[in-house]
């Protein structure tokens, strides 16, 4: 949290370190990390997509590059690996680095662009990117929380029993209910939309997308047969434990134009 509140290069940097960990924690599900070419090259796309502008970089070398170039550049790269490996490291590795990529670099890039947005007079009311951030924070706990307790005392039937066994409907709904009522109070106590029917049917998305983005990588690990994403935060798991309903919370905001 503190990073959070700093900002700026203190910020970035805490992303690109975190959203490298997450990156490398789904490297080893699959056991694709002893490719060292293809993982290099990954983590540097993964950078790349990672800037919120290419602008000094261009400007250094003389440039003109986007980052569907850096893409296009890394599909090219990886597809040869497939060739020069001998097809140890096959086409399904390649697509799997590449989307791995675009999920981790594309929702952590979004942490940024929402921290460092300039402020914006919202019915009178300055709403910083900072604010924002904490409101969007906020409502995905909320969510977590009321999701747990909800469960707890009242789940009965289950959500995805093959996918997370522990996760009911009952817990979804009160999840649901939890981070709306969370995101209302925040609403009136430091305003971030000039409609509360706004900020409901955001805190809506947040809460369904946030419990989305925790079953996708629960599916992760039942399908790579792993209990957490790594060991890095004892007895929380690893960084994509941690941050999966986030990663798919910020780029749905910024697709509805929220953030």
């Amino acid at each position: 949290m503190i990073f959070v509140l700093l900002g700026g290069a203190w910020f970035e940097a805490f992303i690109y370190l975190i959203a490298t960990i997450a990156f490398i924690e789904l490297l080893r599900m699959r056991k694709i990390a002893k490719y060292k070419v293809p993982s290099v090259v990954s983590v540097l796309l993964l950078w790349g997509l990672l800037a919120p502008d290419l602008g000094m970089i261009n400007t250094m070398f003389d440039l003109h590059i986007n980052k569907t170039d850096i893409l296009l550049f890394s599909v090219i790269l990886l597809l040869s690996y497939t060739v020069l490996a001998k097809n140890r490291f096959t086409f399904e590795d390649a697509g799997f680095l590449l989307i791995t990529v675009v999920y981790v670099g594309f929702g952590f890039l979004y942490f940024i662009i929402t921290r460092n947005a300039p402020d914006e007079i919202i019915g009178g009311h300055t709403v910083s990117g900072l604010s924002k951030f904490i409101f969007v924070l906020v409502v995905i706990w909320a969510t977590d929380s009321g999701a747990y307790f909800f469960g707890k005392a009242f789940g009965k039937r289950k959500l995805w029993p093959t996918i997370s066994p522990n996760k009911t409907i009952e817990g979804g709904i009160g999840g649901l209910v939890l981070g709306c009522v969370a995101g209302i109070v925040f609403q009136f106590i430091s305003p971030v939309s000039s409609s509360i029917l706004i900020v409901a049917g955001v805190c809506i998305l947040i809460a369904l997308f946030g419990q989305l983005g925790d079953m996708v990588e629960s599916a992760f690990k039942r399908h790579y047969l792993v209990k957490d994403s790594g060991k890095i935060l004892p007895g929380h798991g690893g960084i994509l434990d941690r941050f999966d309903s986030m990663i798919f919370v910020f780029p749905i905001l910024h697709l509805i134009q929220f953030i």
